[in-house]
């Protein structure tokens, strides 16, 4: 027989004349046949070695729960890493870290996120035990934990909140314990977490160490998601006016199109020309002129419904997207735009002041094309039309023709 298999025996022998449960048992015989595997037969023949290691394998039980615990926290950190860093979208993080949190503490009532936002808190995410999410159940108090987290940028523990000075203005069905974290990025606070449960109590040092270890990973992969919301955001948005610009319109087109397919309804685009905008710029100069854009911008943008879409096109011509809108609503709401145009009164040097009109061309999907570029350019001719023509008007697109066919099928030559 094999040293190694000696052992194992004889541990086994001894084993079963202790007071343990057999799970217990084969815990300690797999801890055992782990090492002495990894030692190997040649070690495991000097005697003294083999019983010490023996003695101290079976005389500490609690190395087993020890091992055990470490293993599932590692197991735990590499689980929150990988959902942390799987997605660069706020919400899809914010929502990540409330779950995780939920899974780290026995008894978990609720927890949340508030986000700081220039020294103010604002909700960002929850998840109570039921499942409930994204519920912001009240605001945080001034004078209350999460603010003072947030102020002293520490993490604090609430054992029972009926005692607690923090919530002596509390609601009064307010109870239980709370830990509440400081999520950071160096010296600057990302945002606070809050974790409940009903009954008061302490948290156990694993608890509070994987809460901290999520609070770390979360501080990270939010500061991350708020750098690319701002990176997009600066990447779809037109500078001198804050609208969308071409290449935030093209994928809009692209998404209303998809959505359109789906549903079976239309939709219009409008491409508007401002009227008169060249001889501001000739007259007055550039500066002047991109005030005069970002005010007709500002005001275009703000008679709109939210589902509708103004983005900048180039120049002083901007392109409107009308959700599940016909040809005689895309030209309502044209008039519209032109009636608060004529309202809208912009100074210019001089003590004067201009009001300007645009002239439009309306495309419709899928009547005039049903590609975006297709409609583009539909809508371009039609407002090529509208100056040429009919300054101040909104023309709607030429309807296609189709292809045409050679006539008693008779082919062209090479």
């Amino acid at each position: 027989m094999s040293s190694r298999a000696k052992i194992l025996r004889d541990a086994r022998q001894r084993l079963q004349k202790k007071e343990i449960t057999v799970e217990e048992q084969e815990k300690l015989l797999n801890l055992l046949d782990a090492i002495t595997t990894s030692l190997g037969d040649v070690v495991l023949q000097n005697e003294d070695f083999a019983t010490l290691l023996v003695e101290t394998v079976l005389n500490n039980g609690s190395l087993v729960s020890i091992l055990e615990h470490q293993a599932a926290e590692l197991d735990a950190l590499k689980r929150i890493t990988v959902n942390l860093t799987s997605s660069l979208e706020l919400q899809v993080v914010l929502d990540g870290v409330v779950k995780e949190a939920m899974q780290l503490v026995k008894g978990a009532q609720d927890t949340q996120i508030f986000l700081n936002r220039d020294e103010r808190l604002v909700f960002g995410a929850s998840l109570k035990f039921d499942g409930e999410m994204s519920i912001q159940h009240a605001n945080p108090r001034p004078k209350g934990l999460t603010y003072t987290v947030a102020r002293e940028r520490k993490m604090m523990i609430v054992e029972d909140m009926k005692t607690h000075p923090l919530y002596a203005d509390a609601h009064e069905t307010w109870a239980g314990s709370i830990i509440s974290i400081p999520l950071m990025m160096g010296d600057h606070i990302v945002g606070v977490m809050n974790l409940a449960r009903k009954q008061p109590g302490e948290f156990s040092q694993s608890e509070i160490r994987l809460l901290t270890l999520l609070a770390d990973q979360a501080a990270i992969a939010i500061n991350n998601a708020n750098f690319h919301s701002t990176v997009n955001q600066q990447a779809h948005s037109d500078a001198l006016t804050n609208l969308p610009n071409r290449r935030a319109l093209d994928e809009r087109l692209e998404e209303e199109i998809a959505r359109s397919n789906r549903s079976g309804r239309s939709f219009s685009v409008i491409m508007i020309d401002l009227d008169g905008f060249k001889s501001i710029n000739d007259t007055f100069g550039h500066d002047i002129g991109d005030e005069v854009l970002r005010q007709v911008a500002t005001s275009l943008a703000q008679t709109l419904r939210i589902t509708d879409f103004l983005a900048r096109y180039g120049g002083d011509e901007m392109t409107l997207i009308l959700p599940e809108t016909d040809l005689s609503q895309a030209a309502h709401v044209a008039r519209k735009l032109q009636d608060r145009l004529q309202l809208l009164s912009i100074p210019l040097p001089g003590e004067k002041t201009v009001s300007l009109g645009f002239s439009g061309g309306i495309a419709l999907f899928p009547k005039h094309a049903d590609t975006a570029s297709g409609l583009l350019r539909a809508a371009d001719e039609a407002l090529y039309r509208a100056k040429k023509h009919s300054r101040g008007a909104c023309v709607a697109a030429r309807e296609p023709t189709g292809e045409l066919k050679n006539p008693r099928n008779v082919h062209s030559g090479p």
